[in-house]
């Protein structure tokens, strides 16, 4: 009796203040209170009695919550609790694994476009994805996995065509003749015409030639000599390339290979005729091409002029580089006809067999010319009789900038002349004169010119024998002019007015 009167008197709030194990405990007894007094006293009416509604624990200690978070674990191992994936995600899971055999791109939306390509492999082949993908970040995918080190800035900053240019390349400076099949590259170029605008290749491997068998009897070593005949040693000949690339404008080769090792032979750095023939051909016919460099490839004269004669009247091209060649005079004549028929502006014609007589004619040819902005002679031997001559020209030039006569065997009467030039020419921006016979006197020369020019920014007389005081002084001629070059480019009227007063402050040509 005792228990059933304090039962009743718990009230709301006092029952909410009980912890659940107590309260647990109370609805116990007095559960068995009460069935104790109704089985001692019978029959009661009922009265109504406030019962709190039950509280679900959550304690980690509590038995109930234990039992409620029991759940079974099945014994399939392939058995798994994850959610069952959206069918979006199995659609694009299924194009990802299937779409060498099925490609779908276009036809999804712009977001699960994305998704597609963010899982497909780089591996893909190039028949599937060249005219499909245009995605940068794939073909980024594409470079990063095949070249660690690859610039984009080199290839006009887009993965798609550093992909391909690179690619190419690489198809041609592992191409040998008669035992590549062509058809590896020609099968290419539909799908890399449109994103080749420039070809860097920095070898190009011979023919193999396996050697004779040996004949019966004993041959001396002079005998046998005598009587091998040289193997042809033709490279891949680029004509259909070329031609079917048409977006291509920069074309820079060296016929050698690299990485020879003990196989080293003269013949493997030959540029043969028909090699040459071949290659004036196609950039004869290449109408869109701008730069065209040949270097390290022993080019002589005679292959020079017939390069040089498939480039006459060339409605495009821009820059020439012959450098690191035979070339002498007679090629050099070949250069200075092209300079009237052409609208070159950079001939490089650096460390060749270049002499006065070949300077005299591309000085002529520079008098008269009106496009050409750079020429390099560097480590030629015009010496001053073709030092003289380029200095003349340049009395009358208006348009050339930069001119590089380094390691020219040039002496003091070539320095008096540029004195002169130096005096009144204001378009030079850089003269290279290192490596040269300057002399005190010479360097003098150059000094007295110096006083009287405005627009000289840059001027090597490094190893040119000249005084140091000259030297100097003739640097802080160019520290001024420098910096009135700044201040004009700095000015407001160097934004709003193509046109400057005329003066030694404001250059014009």
């Amino acid at each position: 009796m005792e228990e059933t009167q304090i039962t009743p008197s718990l009230s709301v709030r006092s029952w909410s203040s009980i912890s659940t194990q107590d309260q647990s405990s109370i609805s116990t007894q007095d559960q068995s209170s009460t069935a104790g007094q109704a089985s001692s006293t019978g029959p009661q009416p009922s009265k109504p009695s406030v019962i709190p509604p039950p509280v679900k624990s959550k304690g980690p200690s509590s038995g109930a919550g234990v039992r409620r978070m029991r759940r079974i674990i099945a014994e399939d191992a392939e058995w798994s609790v994850a959610i069952v994936p959206l069918l979006t995600e199995l659609c694009i899971q299924h194009i990802v694994k299937n779409f060498q055999n099925n490609p779908i791109l276009k036809q999804l939306p712009p977001e699960h476009q994305k998704k597609v390509l963010n899982h497909l492999s780089p591996d893909l082949p190039l028949a599937v994805t060249a005219n499909l993908i245009e995605d940068e970040s794939y073909w980024r995918r594409c470079c990063m996995q095949r070249w660690p080190v690859c610039h984009m800035d080199e290839h006009g900053g887009s993965w798609k065509r550093t992909f391909f240019e690179l690619h190419l390349e690489n198809l041609l400076k592992h191409f040998i003749p008669s035992t590549t099949d062509p058809e590896v590259i020609l099968n290419l170029l539909p799908l890399c015409r449109n994103y080749v605008h420039t070809i860097r290749v920095d070898q190009f491997l011979p023919p193999v030639h396996l050697p004779p068998p040996l004949r019966g009897g004993d041959q001396s070593d002079s005998g046998s000599e005598g009587e091998m005949e040289e193997p042809a040693t033709d490279h891949y000949q680029l004509g259909d390339l070329v031609a079917g690339l048409s977006h291509l404008e920069e074309l820079d080769l060296v016929y050698g290979v690299k990485d020879c090792g003990m196989n080293f032979e003269w013949n493997l750095f030959l540029f043969t005729y028909r090699d040459c023939h071949s290659l004036a051909a196609a950039v004869k016919a290449c109408h869109t091409l701008k730069i065209f460099r040949l270097t390290r490839s022993k080019v002589d004269d005679d292959k020079a002029r017939i390069l040089i004669c498939s480039l006459l009247d060339h409605a495009a091209l821009e820059e020439l580089d012959l450098s690191h060649n035979l070339i002498g005079d007679r090629g050099a004549r070949a250069a200075a006809k092209l300079l009237g028929h052409s609208r070159l502006r950079v001939l490089n014609l650096a460390n060749n067999q270049v002499r006065a007589p070949g300077a005299q004619s591309l000085a002529h040819a520079l008098a008269h010319n009106s496009d050409l902005v750079s020429l390099n002679l560097r480590l030629n031997c015009i010496e001053d009789e073709g030092g003289q001559a380029l200095a003349h020209a340049l009395q009358t030039n208006k348009c050339l900038t930069t001119l590089h006569l380094g390691g020219n065997e040039l002496s003091e009467p070539t320095a008096t002349l540029l004195s002169q030039v130096l005096s009144i020419n204001t378009t030079l921006t850089s003269i290279n004169l290192s490596c040269n016979r300057i002399g005190p006197d010479g360097g003098k020369q150059l000094l007295e010119g110096m006083s009287d020019n405005k627009t000289l920014l840059e001027f090597d007389l490094r190893l040119s024998d000249i005084a140091q005081e000259s030297e100097y002084l003739i640097g802080q001629a160019l520290c001024a002019n420098r910096e009135a070059a700044r201040q004009r480019a700095l000015s407001p009227s160097h934004f709003m007015s193509p046109a400057t007063a005329k003066g030694p402050e404001n250059p014009v040509g």
